[in-house]
């Protein structure tokens, strides 16, 4: 009954933490014209968190959000009107995509890829970044098939007792 209580308690603190941390970005975006809300905070970490649930996912720290903040509010191609709503979808698409590849590409380089194919070969459309990451996680889920089959060839020819 009272440790609902006290994670419950913590759950917020953890929260408040967050919201300070992303309202602190204000601050380098606002430079590129964009500036998230409070409320825009509140409903992107709502949205995050039914995201990672919906994934099953667990997150113990905001450093990738932060970070596709940063990146992301670069870019020529995000206003103002649709900043919060691009970043909830930009995660939709993150986390998808850390799923899809098992979470073996880094936080950073996957971030990064995102970044690169949005500005370069996307133009700003999120539905052509979804779909052409659709196709590199199919591509890099095909390649680690092709290892690891690779890697277990070599193995059976290396083990006497096969």
């Amino acid at each position: 009954m009272y440790l609902s209580r006290i994670f419950n308690s913590l759950n917020q603190s953890v929260q408040e933490q967050y919201r300070t941390e992303l309202l602190a970005l204000n601050d380098k975006t606002r430079g590129y014209g964009l500036v998230l809300t409070p409320e825009d905070i509140k409903l992107m970490l709502l949205a995050r968190n039914q995201i990672l649930y919906s994934y099953g996912r667990v997150e113990l720290s905001i450093e990738a959000t932060k970070e596709l903040i940063e990146l992301f509010s670069t870019s020529a191609f995000i206003q103002q009107e649709s900043y919060a709503d691009t970043l909830n979808e930009l995660h939709e698409i993150y986390y998808y995509l850390k799923n899809e590849t098992e979470d073996r590409i880094s936080d950073l380089k996957l971030l990064h890829r995102m970044k690169d194919l949005f500005e370069e070969e996307c133009g700003g459309s999120l539905d052509l970044l979804k779909s052409k990451l659709e196709e590199f996680a199919s591509e890099y889920r095909r390649e680690l098939q092709q290892n690891e089959l690779t890697r277990e060839g070599a193995d059976d020819e290396w083990n006497p007792n096969i």
